[in-house]
């Protein structure tokens, strides 16, 4: 199960990451603030799932 939350967390990464490319290129900052969140918790999420946090 911890594997399935771990392909999550880089899923989320991968979608923040094209949320900010893609915010850019539109010039939308709405999109980027979105994507850089999007970022921020998955990464947080990933490291509370690799550390064994509840």
């Amino acid at each position: 199960m911890r594997y399935v939350l771990t392909v999550l967390a880089v899923l989320g990464v991968a979608l923040g990451v094209a949320g900010i490319a893609l915010g850019e290129a539109d010039d939308s900052p709405g999109l980027q603030l979105l994507g850089v969140v999007l970022v921020i918790g998955a990464v947080a999420f990933g490291i509370r799932n690799v550390r064994g946090g509840s």
